[in-house]
């Protein structure tokens, strides 16, 4: 809560000027009534009733002008009281005057909100039909009117809008309108939308994708306590397949919950910096055994030192997917070239291979949740559908971008663009 104190101010330099010229009105008004007095003139009760009026004129105007300056004083302590307290909260706050245009605001709301500005209509910030027609709601009807406000770019984001009227200066002139005046706060709820939204995919993709693997797994039991029940080798081969379906199930849930802490946190861009040349070498030193089972070499090029700004964990994910998937589905080529670039507006590495390549209608949607170009390879390789959307949204993290390109019979190439930060040069 702030207190405010008021203290008499002093009299501006018009209203000293106003007292001086009263009160030489009024001695000049007495001077002719004592010469009117001595020479005896009729006029004197005339005069008389003058030099009242002046002296009621001369003091009633000091004590009004007072009163004005001091409401007016009064006025401006409880905006900068109001202004104190939007100040301390924690959520965006725009207050709007009785036009809808903007009166004050806190950081907060300015961060939020970019294009606010003090006596600019709110919906020059507040690109929302929704939001707008709130506000003309709360100024038609004087009732406290709620809204949701979504955002896309540069980044999704949503917001709970609650406009609230209120009157600061009760004792203003004029309509009861004209002194409304309205309180919007913002709520942010981007994380509990997002969170909403990742709950429902999981429950509709998990159960989707663990059907087949738990369908089969309760198939082979049956099998082993029935027909295989005395096969000791039927039951060998049978397990085998049981632990790689668990396996798959395993990373199944391992990738789903991966993507949801990432879409949790995909607003937060990372701060550290990072060695790229570093990343990719304890990538394809993880994937060696893996290109020698598959008979595929991994060729690197540009092992240069460079630095980007991002979180190494989440990178190292990124190229482990491109590189694997390189590995597995264009094993035909043999080999899988890996280029560190670090050109003057860019960072970039590529990975490429000399697999059967991809056809042009599947690349828009290669990024898409459980999305595949060959549902059963896919599966019998281990893939679990989400790699390239884990790439996805980590990039989209780091403000990175992702380029897919391939040709039928001629392999493809994933390559991953860092943007370098614009370096200001001297005037």
């Amino acid at each position: 809560m702030v207190a405010a104190t008021q203290q008499e101010a002093p009299a501006p330099p018009t209203r000293r000027w106003r007292q001086s010229a009263a009160v030489g009105a009024l001695a000049t008004t007495l001077l002719i009534i004592c010469v009117l007095a001595l020479i005896g003139s009729p006029v004197l009760l005339p005069a008389l009733a003058g030099a009242l009026v002046t002296v009621i004129a001369a003091l009633s105007r000091p004590r009004a002008e007072h009163k004005v300056w001091a409401e007016i004083s009064s006025q401006e302590t409880v905006r900068a009281g109001i202004q104190a307290i939007v100040s301390g909260v924690a959520d965006p706050v725009v207050v709007l005057d009785s036009h809808g245009n903007v009166t004050m605001f806190n950081a907060q709301a300015k961060a939020a909100l970019p294009q606010l500005g003090i006596g600019r209509h709110l919906s020059f910030a507040v690109r929302s039909p929704e939001v707008v027609s709130a506000v003309e709601r709360v100024l038609r009807e004087g009732t406290v009117a709620e809204a949701e406000f979504h955002e896309k770019v540069p980044v999704e984001r949503s917001f709970e809008v609650r406009a609230t009227p209120v009157r600061f200066d009760a004792a203003s002139a004029g309509p009861p309108s004209a002194s409304l005046e309205i309180v919007m706060l913002f709520r942010d709820v981007t994380a509990a939308r997002r969170l909403e939204r990742m709950r429902v995919d999981f429950v509709a993709n998990a159960s989707h994708e663990l059907r087949t693997p738990l369908a089969s797994l309760y198939g082979f039991i049956e099998t082993i306590e029935g027909p295989a029940k005395n096969d000791p080798a039927a039951q060998a081969r049978f397990l085998a397949i049981m632990r790689e379906q668990a396996r798959r199930m395993s990373r199944l849930i391992d990738d789903l919950l991966s993507l949801s802490r990432i879409e949790l946190k995909e607003h937060v861009q990372p701060t550290e910096e990072v060695r790229l040349d570093s990343v990719l070498s304890e990538v394809i030193d993880t994937l060696t055994p893996l290109s020698l089972e598959c008979r595929t070499k991994i060729e690197i090029e540009g092992m240069n030192r460079t630095q980007v700004t991002g979180d190494r964990d989440e990178l190292i994910r990124v190229f482990e997917n491109l590189i694997e998937n390189a590995v597995k589905y264009g094993q035909s080529g043999g080999r899988v070239d890996v280029m560190l670039v670090d050109g003057e507006r860019a960072v970039s590495v590529t990975v490429r291979d000399y697999g059967p390549g991809i056809a042009p209608e599947h690349l828009p949607r290669l990024t898409e949740r459980f999305y595949r170009v060959d549902v059963a390879d896919s599966r019998q390789k281990g893939g679990t559908g989400l790699g390239l959307a884990l790439v996805k949204h980590i990039l989209n993290r780091h403000k990175a971008r992702l380029v897919v390109r391939s040709e039928l019979g001629a392999g493809a190439s994933f390559e991953v663009m860092f943007a370098k930060p614009a370096i200001n040069e001297p005037a």
